[in-house]
């Protein structure tokens, strides 16, 4: 029997290492103030983390967030990565696995303001930062669309409207899913903010802009919220058939 449970962590630990890894490197936006990216790696740190729990989505997210950094060029990101990746997997994990108990009166109010904080942040950071011209990359093909303010603050409205809507259909402890991730996202925005701020500088000699990054971070964890909560549902219910 303990074998078969190693071998059952082992192979998560490798897939969701893999899928992180694989996530982040697919799509990402080159910050030239702070010779980083947006990416969509955040997207399986948390799906891991939900699922697996903590351990996993620690060892996920940081290692395989790391070989990103690495297989991309960004090195000198990769000793921060592995710490702050795997202390963000390692907080939604933990607290996913602490579920309050609450009415479900109770969930779907803390659902609903989250929805309408996740919303808000959306629009803020999307209209303000990544509207007009910008340079995509998805795999080895490289776009530059144009995106008007507007479709920041529309895609907010809907997935605030969509996330409230899920306090209703969803169950309830959906909001303290919600909460954990959030909680994890702010970890590593901060944990990025203070490695560019002090240390990447003295360690590589790069000039970083430190706040530059923030409203990137940010976004990364919006996005990853907004998929990884539905897909990690489905993915929990198919497990639980089996």
């Amino acid at each position: 029997m303990r074998v078969k449970e190693t071998s059952k962590i082992v192979s998560s630990l490798g897939v969701t290492t893999a899928l992180v890894c694989a996530a982040t490197m697919l799509f990402t936006v080159y910050v030239p103030a702070t010779k980083g990216f947006f990416n969509m790696g955040e997207t399986m740190v948390y799906i891991s983390a939900i699922i697996f729990g903590p351990f996993v989505g620690a060892f996920a997210g940081g290692v395989g967030s790391m070989l990103a950094d690495l297989l991309l060029g960004y090195y000198y990101y990769a000793p921060a990565t592995l710490l702050i990746k795997a202390s963000e997997g390692f907080i939604v994990g933990f607290l996913c696995n602490c579920n309050p108990k609450l009415s479900v009166r109770g969930w779907k109010i803390i659902t609903s303001l989250l929805g309408l904080f996740v919303g808000i942040l959306l629009s803020f950071i999307g209209s303000a930062y990544y509207s007009g011209d910008i340079e995509l990359t998805l795999g080895r093909i490289t776009l530059a669309p144009y995106i008007p303010q507007t479709f920041w603050i529309m895609l907010g409205v809907l997935v605030a409207a969509l996330i409230i809507l899920a306090s209703f259909v969803m169950e309830p402890q959906t909001g303290w899913i919600i909460f954990s991730i959030i909680a994890g996202g702010f970890i590593m925005v901060l944990g990025y903010f203070i490695y560019e701020a002090f240390l990447i500088g003295t360690l590589f000699g790069i000039e970083a802009i430190a706040i530059a990054e923030v409203p990137v971070n940010i976004g990364q964890m919006v996005v990853g919220l907004i998929v990884a909560v539905p897909i990690a549902r489905v993915i929990k219910a198919v497990f639980r058939r089996k």
